[in-house]
């Protein structure tokens, strides 16, 4: 069963209250319960749980994945698990796992920086990415724009976002792997053809500066533009733009710039946690099934760009083919960027406003929306 909510620090447990008991009573479930044991050695049915602990807009994607992967599981081993689901910002997921707050079996992430944060305080092994294929990168996406019916604003590509009169919703990029990509992909939408590192710094100061409302995570700031009707587009990943889409029938439509960035969210299983040889090989066989083809097939479906390219082929209607720039043409990798942009007086923090950038409140909330 899939819970999309954070879990509680304990587990409910089943109370059985009888009246009484005789001696023989007792003797005899305790045989019952003995043999039942016996018989189901092999079968085991208990409901073993593992946590995924996983950035915000994962949760249609991970109800459905864990969903097959648990009955898979159940055919091959006799053994049923639960798997248990965390949903927020990346940057404060993987946060929440390093203190302790969130006591993950497995990180599913936004970007390969957030997972690596927990191998740097010893949660991870070193060598995490190559423990699953495609350096335990099982999907990819990228940064596209929702806008209003009828483009409005005709916003096509990414220097139609600074035009005056056009207010963006975006995730804040402390807080979110959506926001930070799109810090990101705004620069390399500039580097990468042919601008400098000066002219990239006073577009994304700009484009902050056009930031009405900066949510927590990527699903608040969907709600924010679809829902709130606040702002005229929406800086959101690939997959949940084609779900507001979707859910907003004839108001919302997708553009796609000419150039966006190669987002690569990661998986990992968390070894601090995973001691245990059982709940160490329920998360070994959960991340491995997302390779598998069934898998792949699932998360095509769900609007992320699978690594198997015969798969990805098979939904290139949905998930055309895009220029996207991997993270390299604008850093040397992934922790590289997240120095050079998100650390301390880095890129983000020389340019972006503190009031701009964080605007949330009802007041200007309501200021943003649209008529």
């Amino acid at each position: 069963m899939t819970k999309p909510t954070r879990p509680s620090a304990g587990r409910g447990k089943l109370l059985l209250r009888v009246p009484w008991l005789n001696v023989v009573g007792v003797v005899a479930v305790v045989v019952a319960a003995t043999l039942l044991a016996v018989k189901n050695l092999h079968a085991d049915t208990s409901p073993n749980q593992i946590l995924n602990v996983s950035y915000d807009p994962t949760r249609e994607l991970y109800a459905r994945l864990d969903k097959s992967f648990v009955e898979q599981y159940r055919q091959q081993t006799g053994v049923t698990l639960e798997i248990k689901q965390s949903h927020g910002g990346s940057g404060r997921q993987a946060s929440d796992v390093i203190d302790g707050r969130q006591k993950a079996d497995v990180v599913s992430l936004a970007l390969v920086s957030d997972i690596d944060a927990l191998r740097k305080r010893g949660l991870i092994a070193p060598d995490w990415q190559s423990r699953l294929p495609n350096n335990s990168v099982p999907y990819t996406s990228t940064i596209v724009f929702v806008v209003h019916k009828g483009n409005p604003k005709g916003i096509r590509d990414w220097p139609d976002l600074v035009k005056s009169g056009v207010a963006i919703v975006s995730p804040n990029p402390r807080t979110s792997g959506n926001g930070k990509l799109s810090v990101l992909a705004a620069w390399g939408s500039v580097t990468t053809r042919g601008g400098s590192d000066a002219q990239a710094s006073d577009f994304v100061k700009s484009l902050l500066g056009h930031v009405v409302v900066a949510d927590t995570g990527s699903r608040g700031a969907a709600i924010s533009f679809s829902v709130e009707r606040i702002g005229d587009v929406h800086l959101s990943w690939e997959n949940e733009a084609l779900r507001e889409v979707s859910e907003n029938n004839n108001e919302l439509e997708i553009v796609y710039p000419p150039v966006s960035i190669r987002a690569e969210p990661a998986v990992a299983w968390v070894d601090a946690n995973v001691k245990d040889q059982s709940r160490a090989s329920f998360a070994k066989a959960y991340l491995q099934y997302l390779y598998t083809d069934s898998a792949q097939e699932v998360i095509a479906q769900s609007g992320y760009r699978p690594v198997k390219p015969e798969i990805l082929a098979k939904h290139s209607d949905r998930l055309p083919e895009l220029n996207l720039f991997p993270i390299t043409a604008i850093a040397a990798d992934w922790n590289d960027a997240r120095e050079k942009f998100f650390g301390d007086n880095g890129i983000y923090d020389t340019i972006s406003s503190p009031v701009r950038a964080t605007v949330t409140s009802a007041h200007h909330r309501r200021k943003a929306k649209r008529p």
